[in-house]
């Protein structure tokens, strides 16, 4: 199921602390820097706190700039993002600044939760989630019935560990302030967790006043069926490799990549690259690597296109070329068509070795595109 992009957005002391314990909330970012986050939200289709930061901070979430304001009805889109927040109890103080500015609210809890958020009567759409939070039900309820396309958290540390946790943040914005807090007990940016974000790409620095903010976004695959933000980023980029593909009456333009368990980019490949008319993507990708590297069962095939079962190129189709390698999870955005080959299903054979296919359809029009002279009635 498609999900909202999930951008995470802190501030942070020199030593990792989002605030201290004073009664007064620390202010870790320049006046510029509060500037840009007024920018990013403007940008976002909602924004979305944990109900710890609301309790704590009485934020009003707002797009404060009147140009951005009016930019964003131009554009005819609301006024204000939509407002989010998430909790597992629904105790929620109806008088906070958050529930009487803005625009439209919007609470994620439990079916208990839901039960006392309405006896509070807090002015917002509350949805039931079952009887435990879900993050990825919540996502595809932000993206299919509110139109959520861009998601901006805002916080706390607890809903930043947990979308990292499960795969399902795309970027982390994250600005360090030259500021040392030294209390144990004062709350930090990420609790303790079996993290799968891997080793992070850094994106982007960029110094605003005596800030600095870091753009980074998470490189680790999934693991088994379960889908991570680093899973479409990896697809994507497969799709964009199948677009450099010399042009052909008679093969299709794939790309693919091949990425380790941590996150580290193993090799990539596509179709008819270096001159050789008949190389597919997957087999240029995994030439590239040798056959004894320890990486291979433990890392993920991303392909444009479903890999091929059967070819009359080469002695053994991709899907074979996989499975000699001993990886063990393939991710590909397109089902291969009858076009060339009747009957295609290097999914099965795949899955029938063991393989964990999974399917990314949200990108299957990217893995499409430089094949459309190919496909009938295109």
């Amino acid at each position: 199921m498609p999900l909202p992009y999930v951008l995470l957005s802190a501030a942070v002391s020199l030593d990792g602390y989002l605030d201290d314990t004073g009664p007064e909330r620390l202010l870790l970012s320049s006046p510029a820097d509060f500037d840009r986050v007024d920018e990013t939200r403007a940008s976002a289709d909602a924004v979305l706190i944990g109900a710890g930061t609301l309790r704590a901070d009485n934020p009003r979430l707002l797009v404060n700039s009147p140009e951005r304001r009016a930019a964003r009805v131009g554009a005819g889109r609301p006024e204000y993002p939509l407002k989010v927040t998430v909790t597992a109890s629904g105790d929620l103080d109806p008088a906070a600044c958050f529930w009487h500015t803005g625009g439209e609210k919007l609470v994620y809890t439990t079916d208990e939760g839901a039960e006392r958020a309405r006896r509070l009567g807090v002015a917002a759409d509350v949805v039931p989630l079952g009887p435990g939070l879900d993050w990825r039900a919540l996502l595809e309820h932000l993206h299919d019935v509110r139109g959520v396309r861009r998601l901006m958290v805002e916080g706390g540390g607890t809903v930043h560990t947990q979308l990292l946790q499960q795969g399902l943040a795309d970027e982390l914005q994250l600005v360090l302030a030259p500021l040392l807090v030294g209390d144990p007990k004062a709350p930090r940016l990420f609790g303790p967790g079996a993290y799968q974000a891997g080793r992070l790409r850094l994106t982007e620095t960029r110094r605003i006043e005596d800030v600095v903010l870091m753009r980074y976004e998470p490189t680790a695959p999934g693991t088994g069926r379960s889908v991570t933000a680093a899973d479409r980023h990896w697809t994507r980029i497969a799709c964009e490799l199948a677009a450099l593909c010399p042009p052909s009456e008679t093969a299709f333009s794939v790309g693919a990549v091949v990425v380790a368990e941590d996150g580290t980019e193993l090799a990539r490949g596509h179709s008819r690259e270096g001159g050789d008319p008949v190389v597919h993507a997957e087999e240029a990708a995994l030439a590239k690597i040798g056959p004894a590297d320890p990486r291979l069962p433990s890392a993920t095939v991303y392909s444009s296109l479903e890999p091929c079962a059967r070819r009359a190129s080469r002695p053994a189709p991709c899907a074979r070329l996989i499975l000699s390698a001993g990886v063990r999870r393939v991710v590909t955005a397109w089902r291969e068509p009858d076009t060339f080959v009747a009957a295609a299903d290097g999914t099965g054979l795949l899955s029938a070795e063991g393989v964990d296919v999974v399917l990314l359809t949200e990108y299957e029009e990217s893995a499409m595109a430089p094949n459309r002279h190919l496909l009938t009635g295109e």
